[in-house]
């Protein structure tokens, strides 16, 4: 063997590398044991002994802290540490509409809406979308007449053609997802999220983010999504509006009332008593809060839901509040007030400075909790704010002189002048003092009354705030605004006891399948094993070591497919052991049969771990979140399989024999094991067509029997949440109870394991882009389970918005054809046959459509979840490569028969009688990976927990048909494929 000094360099290098890598969990662990030890069952003791560790020292000789040792262990995934998953859509139609000004050309605003409904549909590029569309809707009109103006004369001229404008906008969304991605990193730092994982999903407006350990929905919702735009604005005064809101109420009173005619007579008599009945209505000397009255209702509809701020002033009579509040309104009533104001005839009598903004949250008001209403006072011709974002340079969360929390913002040496500039004027008459409105995204956090010119550029924003909200205002202040606004369109929560229950499932599953295949390669072929063994273990090191090194994240696929590579790296040395054992048979000492064992074996080895690598990729490329998981230990174990099986035990077999040591490859039950078989797969494979014909014949009966395949929400869309009872629930009386809840929209109720958890997916307001519907559809999911009378826990939610899934779907399709597709060329440049190619691709759609059989023919018979996703997809691609890697192998054994007869190729009974040679002298090496696969996955189904076994199910059956399709149908149906005759 050449260039072994070489190979135990790199061998212990990558060792050392791995080693140093792993050791800093065992350093964080015994920190955390430490803190456990401290606290004594107190969080937040331990939470604070694990911030004292930060920066003291804890790794030995080299002396780094605990802080750099955390971020350098193992990062695992949500489903293993519990956290969330957000996928967030940056809106390029608001963007568009932003850059034109926010034009009400109806045509423009048709083609947005187009182009946005083509993108739900799969479409790929908003930009492209929607140019084409505005050029059928509107073929002569240009489209830099929208967009092009003085601020970005230099990118777009007045005159430029509409692919200069498609290049310009172009430009602008990839600068606005750029930024936004920025911006939300930063926002998330400072939320103080551990190992935070963000990536652009490329060609998209997206953006994956995963915040392990995190649980707060509420607050994460509100840190993302926020587009922080900060403005300064006047108010006008309650007094100054009174009249207003007076003029609107007769407004209405007039349009709306559809009873007697003597009622809209007394309309305007009620309306200009209506300030004395408010004012009567209160407790003398307290705010009025009673907002309806039969009387009211009847004849003033704004005012029986907004009540105007009223006290009695020193002669007893009521008086208008001074300040800049102008309306105090239930939270229930306050999307009936902004119908109101949206109204045509009410929008007509609103001048055009006033701007009507609600309070960013409810205040108390006696026993009731009310939002403020303020008239913003827009004075600039444009419509902008006094002071904008622009203006600040830094915010801090802080406390006033009353120890309650508040943010303070430093504003820039420009933003300080202006700053100063408005409050002297709102603060220069001294009986007469203003406000000044401080917003966020359309929200107003506070409008104090400045009471002296604010010289220093340094502001405070005040109010009823805990100091998580303050601190991530202050956060989001300091990143900055996001150049469009941004939604949640995907969301993936798991909460920690779900977290803890998957690393005992993932771990005991693990070790199992580890110990089934050790006491297997020991057992069968005797000493020769435990090298293979030893190949393992240095294998499993390496495997660990560089996912923790490349900062790759463990989900419980990942540790899936780091089992599933294990049992598949069994694959190398089977065909090693195989082949020695044959060069044995022919008499050859055991050092010649090692070398020549080796040496035959390795074009298979490396075409089916390369059949598989292929795989692996576009697995990585097309997948998402946990499926990437998968593809990356998968690929990264491929790697080091081949690594540790052919040259580590290599050099171990080299070492044993200069120490003449003696050598077995198996015991007296194995080594005569698959000798002299020659079953004739020639000459039953139309029985295997037949057969095969059958079982897809019936998935179809059952595909339209059942309605069609059962779609995970992540192809269809949809909410899924995963709920814990303390006793067992009967599916169909939860789904009684929910319906109403849920507007009798479709639900789903299932068992998800044992019976007091079940897995309830709803589309109940799924298409809701509204920040609020996700409060909306966990309200009504525990509005209908508080009817069970049973205790719950929601373990964990995933939603996945329509575009995402549609985008799923088509990537599904992509990923297996572009595999078949792979496949095909990797077979024809590889054996230089068409016809290996065709029976390769055949063989693989075969494959594809008896998986997707059976899960047609037992979908409801089975005790756990049948639905197709994308971890559903990945078990098909690694079936694929099942069948690729045991039909290579028979091809290269075909290959290597006709090298050594001088041919080409053979024909006629010749063909056939090779092509039953190679099935059936590799057919030990087939059996036994399989069976050693099949073992290991049986192992992860039993013990690997609920939210894998659908997965594993999939590749339990997939390796069953993947032996059976390389056996009967992939290397038999070449023949019928292949010419008959020279």
């Amino acid at each position: 063997m050449q260039g072994k000094g070489f190979i135990k360099f790199m061998a212990i290098l990558l060792g050392i590398v791995c080693v140093y890598s792993l050791s800093f969990n065992f350093v964080t662990s015994k920190v955390e044991k430490d803190a456990k030890a401290y606290a004594k069952g107190d969080p937040a003791k331990e939470k604070a002994y694990l911030d004292s560790m930060s920066t003291v020292p804890v790794y030995p000789i080299f002396g780094f802290d605990y802080q750099f040792c955390k971020g350098k262990e193992i990062n695992l995934g949500l489903d293993l540490k519990g956290g969330m998953n957000v996928t967030m859509e940056i809106s390029l139609g608001e963007l568009v509409k932003s850059l034109a000004n926010h034009t009400d050309d109806a045509n423009f605003n048709k083609a947005l809406a187009t182009a946005q409904t083509q993108l739900n549909a799969g479409g790929k590029d908003f930009i492209s979308l929607f140019v084409n569309e505005f050029e059928k809707i509107s073929p002569n009109v240009k489209l830099a007449d929208y967009f092009s103006n003085q601020d970005n004369a230099q990118q777009l001229k007045a005159n430029a053609s509409n692919a200069d404008v498609k290049s310009y906008l172009s430009k602008e969304a990839t600068s606005a997802i750029d930024r936004s991605f920025i911006i939300i990193r930063s926002r998330i730092d400072g939320f103080g999220v551990v190992s935070p994982n963000m990536q652009k999903q490329e060609g998209t407006n997206r953006i994956l983010i995963e915040m392990p350990g995190v649980q707060d929905k509420e607050r994460v919702h509100k840190l993302l999504q926020g587009s922080a735009e900060l403005q300064f604005w006047q108010v006008y005064q309650n007094e100054e509006v009174y009249s207003i809101m007076e003029n609107i109420n007769k407004t209405l009173a007039s349009t709306l009332k559809d009873t007697a005619a003597t009622a809209v007579k007394d309309t305007a008599t009620k309306a200009k008593s209506a300030l004395a009945n408010l004012a009567k209505k209160g407790t003398t000397g307290k705010d009025s809060t009673d907002l309806k009255t039969k009387e009211l209702s009847k004849s003033n509809p704004l005012f029986a839901v907004l009540n105007i701020p009223t006290y009695q002033n020193q002669q007893g009579q009521p008086a208008l509040r001074p300040g800049p509040t102008v309306g105090w309104v239930l939270p229930k009533d306050t999307a009936k007030v902004n119908s109101y104001f949206r109204r045509p005839e009410v929008a007509a009598i609103i001048p055009q400075s006033f701007k009507f903004m609600w309070g960013v949250r409810p205040t108390e008001l006696g026993a009731a909790k009310v939002f403020e209403l303020y008239a913003i006072k827009s004075v600039s011709p444009d419509g902008k704010p006094d002071l904008g974002g622009e203006a600040i340079s830094d915010a801090r969360h802080d406390y006033d002189q009353k120890g309650k929390p508040e943010v303070t913002m430093y504003m820039t040496g420009e933003g300080a002048q202006k700053w100063k500039k408005i409050t002297a004027e709102a603060s220069a008459d001294a009986n007469n003092k203003k406000s000044i409105a401080i917003v966020l995204d359309n929200a107003v956090y506070s409008a104090p009354t400045v009471q002296n010119e604010i010289p220093n550029g340094i502001s405070s924003i005040t109010g009823n705030f805990t100091v998580n909200e303050t601190q991530d205002l202050a956060n989001i202040l300091k990143a900055g605004k996001l150049p469009a606004p941004a939604r949640i369109v995907g969301e993936f929560v798991v909460g920690p006891s779900l977290g803890e229950a998957a690393i005992h499932n993932g771990l005991m599953s693990f070790v199992l399948a580890f110990i089934v295949i050790l006491v297997f390669m020991a057992l069968y072929y005797n000493k020769a094993g435990w090298v293979a063994n030893l190949a393992l273990v240095i294998n499993l090191l390496f495997i660990m070591g560089i996912l923790v090194s490349l900062g790759a994240v463990l989900t419980l696929p990942g540790i899936a497919g780091i089992i599933l590579v294990i049992g598949l790296s069994v694959d190398a040395n089977i065909l090693i052991f195989e082949r020695v054992r044959e060069e044995l048979n022919h008499g050859k000492s055991t050092a010649v049969s090692i070398k020549e064992g080796f040496k035959h074996a390795m074009p298979s080895i490396i075409d089916s771990n390369v059949t598989v690598l292929i795989l692996g990729v576009i697995l990585y490329i097309f997948g998402s979140g946990p499926v990437q998981g998968f593809a990356t230990t998968l690929c990264i174990g491929i790697l080091s399989s081949l690594f540790c099986a052919v040259l580590i035990s290599r050099l171990v077999f080299d070492s044993l024999l200069n120490k003449n040591a003696n050598i077995t490859f198996g015991n007296k039950a194995t080594i005569h094991a698959f000798k002299n078989i020659a079953f004739n797969f020639v000459g039953r494979r139309k029985i295997y067509y037949t057969i095969s014909s059958i079982i897809i014949i019936l998935g179809i009966i059952f595909y339209f029997k059942n309605g069609g395949l059962r779609l995970g929400i992540d192809f269809k869309g949809g909410r899924t949440y995963i709920v814990h009872f303390d006793k067992g629930m009967d599916t169909e009386d939860v789904k009684a109870k929910l319906a109403p809840s849920f507007q009798n929209e479709e639900i789903q109720v299932k068992t998800a394991g044992a019976d007091n958890e079940l897995k309830i997916t709803t589309t109940y307001h799924i298409t809701d882009q509204d920040a609020g519907a996700d409060k909306i559809v966990e309200d009504a999911l525990r509005a209908g389970l508080a009817k069970t009378g049973t205790k719950y826990t929601i373990e964990s939610n995933q939603k996945v918005g329509p575009i995402i899934a549609s985008d799923l779907v088509y990537s599904a399709y992509g990923a297996i054809l572009f595999s078949c597709l792979l496949m095909f060329v990797y077979i024809i440049v590889r054996f230089k046959k068409l016809n290996y190619g065709l029976g390769a691709v055949i063989a693989l759609f075969h494959d594809v459509l008896l998986v997707l059989s059976f899960y047609t023919i037992l979908d409801g018979v089975l005790p756990f979840s049948l639905e197709i996703g994308q971890d559903f997809i990945a078990a098909i691609l690694t079936v694929m490569s099942y069948t690729m890697t045991e039909t290579v192998v028979v091809f290269d054994r075909i290959r290597e028969k006709l090298a050594e007869a001088g041919k080409d190729d053979l024909y006629g009974e010749e063909r056939n009688t090779l092509i039953n040679f190679a099935l059936n002298s590799t057919l030990s090496r087939t059996i036994l990976t399989s069976l050693t696969v099949f073992f290991v996955l049986l192992v992860v189904f039993i013990f690997g927990g609920e939210s894998i076994r659908g997965f594993i199910f999939a590749l339990l059956i997939g390796r069953v048909i993947g032996t059976y399709s390389s056996l009967c149908i992939s290397t038999p149906i070449v023949i019928d494929l292949g010419k008959k005759h020279a």
